[in-house]
């Protein structure tokens, strides 16, 4: 495992008169590669200026942001470091210079929800180490426990955790009301502002700089995007959006909204497979069978509603019971129309099994048989224990951070979110990206597709980049990565040791 140096006392960024100072813990540490960093972790205070008739009062504290940073030291940043100087000696009585610009890239991460910390990314992708909670078909029992994770995205970019409001450690400070920043508008400006202020203190604006979010957090990493770009003149190098999800009506199963069946039932043909309805048939073909069907046929007879005659509602029944392998009675009922918790339900019902939403890959017993929708997700159980375990020890004995707040893993506590900004249009960020593309030339996108992810479905994804106004040049800056697994790929020890591989590519391409 990477080894550390003692504790050093908190730092605080306050003064003593302010209601709520930073608390951040400072450790050193290297790498079995011999890289040596730092991590600076704790609760970031952020502040708005405040007004009382038109006269100042200063800046109040607002929030208290956990963020884990880690940072190369400066010895060890390589080519990415700016070179030192060699002129003459400098006069002690001059000003002492500004310190050299950090050239090496930095990544800011988030998972989404909204409500989760950023526990899955930081403990099962992109940190130093990460959590030994197994895969399907081989998980870890408890206690669980940490391993190194040679392929850290560490090892070429610096990175920052971060912690929206009531997940984590992040909590507002005494007098706020949380629900303030339980929206997108409020919580889009929030993680922005956050970067704003780690960039500023750590005299990084020169720094390739890299957003990566996962599911809501995909959503959350181009609004946030637009912010730093619109409000401080901020570009960023690019977006990693894994499990991708920019506009929630393509998930959405709403009366009269049909688009969602249809993109889902690559996924359901996936899955399906997994647990072997398929015979020998590759992956590939299967996805492809059902990509094809899904586009043409079934889209075409969604559109049709009543009007389609009741030959052709045969068919279309047949067609779907051979690539879901689901019930053609069950097909029937439904009108051709299911959302994932009856699927879930009803894939391996004859073997009184339900399948995961977040990974359809895992599997458990229904409490009750004969419901016909299951809300549990046996994939999101499997893993929450090892993560939660995993966090909750390495903060405290590895990183030295105490507190003894919960450390919220996944909660309810910002509901309700809140979309006011799109009230009577779906919610949708793609004219954000589609601008920051036309803004900023060299902004590239780095997209990671889970095939057995029934939460952010592959097909769905792929029908947002399709509906974009892109040119060729801006579509070309696109690199897009399918993995054997779920919402959470990396899970599966392979495709985390693919996915930091494409990952690492993409942040040292500059």
């Amino acid at each position: 495992m990477p080894t550390s140096d003692d504790t050093q006392h908190p730092e605080t960024s306050a003064s003593p008169d302010q209601l709520a100072t930073d608390d951040f813990t400072v450790r050193h540490h290297a790498l079995p590669s011999g890289l040596r960093y730092t991590t600076t972790t704790g609760r970031m205070v952020l502040r708005r200026e405040v007004t009382t008739d038109g006269k100042s009062d200063g800046f109040q504290p607002k929030a208290e942001i956990f963020l884990v940073a880690y940072t190369a030291d400066p010895d060890d940043a390589g080519d990415s470091a700016a070179p030192r100087e060699t002129a003459a000696p400098r006069d002690p009585a001059a000003p002492a210079p500004a310190p050299a610009a950090n050239r090496r890239p930095v990544v800011f991460a988030f998972n989404g929800g909204p409500g989760s910390s950023s526990v899955w990314l930081h403990m099962g992708l992109l940190g130093p180490r990460i959590v030994d909670s197994g895969d399907v078909g081989s998980l870890t029992p408890p206690p669980f426990g940490l391993v190194d994770n040679p392929e850290t995205l560490l090892q070429h970019a610096d990175l920052v955790m971060i912690d929206p409001v009531n997940t984590g450690f992040s909590r507002v400070v005494d007098g706020n009301e949380a629900g303030e920043f339980h929206g997108f508008e409020a919580d889009r400006d929030l993680v922005a502002e956050v970067i704003r202020l780690w960039t500023t203190r750590n005299n990084r604006w020169l720094s390739p700089k890299y957003l990566v979010g996962e599911s809501y957090g995909t959503l959350r990493a181009v609004a946030v995007a637009g912010r730093l770009f619109d409000a401080y003149g901020m570009a960023v190098n690019g977006l990693g959006l894994i499990s991708t999800v920019l506009n929630l009506a393509t998930l959405d199963f709403a009366p009269g909204r049909d688009t969602p069946y249809a993109l889902h039932l690559p996924t359901y043909a996936a899955i399906a497979h997994f647990h072997g309805r398929y015979g020998d048939r590759e992956l590939a073909e299967v996805v492809r069978e059902a990509e094809d069907f899904a586009g043409k046929e079934f889209g075409y007879a969604l559109t049709q509603g009543a009007r389609l005659s009741a030959e052709e509602f045969d068919d279309v029944v047949r067609r779907l019971a051979d690539i879901t392998t689901l019930d053609p009675g069950f097909i029937r009922r439904t009108n051709l129309r299911w959302d994932y918790a009856q699927f879930s339900a009803e894939l391996l019902r004859d073997e009184n099994l339900v399948v995961g939403r977040i990974d359809g890959r895992f599997t458990a017993r229904p409490a009750r048989q004969q419901d016909s929708i299951n809300w549990d997700d046996p994939s999101l159980v499997a893993i929450n224990g090892p993560y939660s375990a995993a966090i909750n020890h390495y903060l405290r004995a590895e990183l030295g951070y105490e507190n003894d707040l919960p450390y919220e893993i996944l909660t309810g506590r910002v509901q309700p979110w809140s979309y006011k900004n799109f009230e009577g249009v779906p919610v949708d960020v793609t004219d954000t990206l589609e601008r920051l593309l036309v803004h900023n030339p060299a902004l590239r996108v780095h997209v990671d597709y889970g095939y057995h992810d029934g939460a952010t479905p592959h097909f769905a994804a792929e029908y947002v980049w399709a509906h974009m106004r892109l040119d060729d040049a801006a579509r070309a800056r696109f690199c897009h990565h399918y993995y054997e697994a779920g919402h959470m790929m990396y899970v599966n020890p392979e495709c985390r040791v693919d996915q930091l591989g494409a990952l690492a590519e993409f942040v040292s391409a500059g």
